[in-house]
C-alpha cells in the first residue's frame, strides 16, 4: 500500500538498453506492463560458482574453491482472469491481455537486436533490474467451448547490473578475469600465478602468453598479463 493508502499495482517497465532501465521511470519505458492483481510472494536466488580444489592428503573429499557470484534472479506468478471477478472488467477471452504481456515481456526488438531490459516497480520501490530468462504459462480454467478464461504466468527475471558495476560491487580477484599485474622487486612468475590462481602451477601458461623466455628473472616495472585459466584442463 502507498502512503496514500491506495492500492498500487505492480508495473514492470521495458527499455531498449541496461543504462535506460537503470536511470528510468515510466515516461522513459517503451512500453509497460500493469499486473492484475500483485503477486502474493517472490523469490530471490543467489548462486555462488565454485569448483573443486585439489583433495588434500588425509582428507576425505575436494575442497570447494569460490570462483564468483552469479547474478542474482528473481521469480513470480502474474495472473490472467476474464471473468471481471477480480477486476469489474469481464472480458471475452485472456488472449488479448497475454498477447500484451508476451509482446511487453519476449518479443525480439529489431532495433535493438534483443529483448528488452526491464525495471520492476512497486508502488514507489523499485524491486528489481534485469532481462527475463524465462516464462511460462499454465492455463487453469476454461468455457465450455475450450476457451481459456484463466491463465497464470511464471517469470523469472535475472540482473543484468553491467559488468564493471558488478566487479565493483563484489571487489574480488577471480581466475576467470583477465587481470594486469606490475613486476615488483622480488617477485616470480609463479609466486605471482599463486596470487592471482591460488596455485603456482600455471607459470608456464603465464610466460607463454607474455612470451617470457626466462621466467625465474623478471624485470621490475614489466606488465604481465594473466588470462582466464581453463584448471580442469591442465590438471594433472
Amino acid at each position: 500500500m502507498a502512503a496514500s493508502g491506495k492500492l498500487e499495482k505492480m508495473l514492470i517497465l521495458a527499455f531498449s538498453d541496461s543504462e535506460k532501465a537503470e536511470n528510468g521511470g515510466l515516461a522513459d519505458a517503451d512500453d509497460s506492463f500493469e499486473v492484475l492483481i500483485n503477486p502474493e510472494s517472490y523469490t530471490l536466488d543467489y548462486k555462488l560458482k565454485f569448483s573443486e580444489g585439489g583433495q588434500g592428503q588425509g582428507t576425505s573429499g575436494q575442497q570447494l574453491k569460490y570462483e564468483y557470484t552469479e547474478p542474482e534472479e528473481i521469480s513470480f506468478e502474474f495472473l490472467f482472469d476474464n471473468t471481471g471477478i477480480i477486476d469489474g472488467k469481464p472480458r471475452d477471452s485472456i488472449a488479448d491481455d497475454i498477447r500484451k504481456f508476451k509482446q511487453v515481456l519476449i518479443e525480439y526488438q529489431g532495433d535493438a537486436h534483443e529483448p528488452r531490459h526491464f525495471k520492476l516497480v512497486w508502488g514507489e520501490n523499485s524491486i528489481f533490474k534485469g532481462r527475463v530468462t524465462e516464462v511460462s504459462l499454465t492455463y487453469k480454467m476454461f468455457s465450455p467451448d475450450g476457451t481459456p478464461i484463466r491463465a497464470t504466468a511464471k517469470v523469472t527475471f535475472k540482473s543484468s547490473i553491467e559488468e564493471q558495476k558488478r566487479a565493483a560491487q563484489e571487489n574480488r580477484s577471480s581466475p576467470d578475469l583477465t587481470h594486469v599485474r606490475t613486476v615488483k622487486e622480488g617477485d616470480t612468475l609463479p609466486l605471482m600465478c599463486h596470487r592471482i590462481y591460488g596455485d603456482s602451477r600455471y607459470y608456464m601458461q603465464v610466460a607463454a602468453v607474455n612470451g617470457i623466455d626466462n621466467f625465474r628473472d623478471l624485470v621490475p616495472g614489466t606488465t604481465v598479463f594473466f588470462p582466464p585459466i581453463d584448471k580442469t584442463a591442465t590438471k594433472k
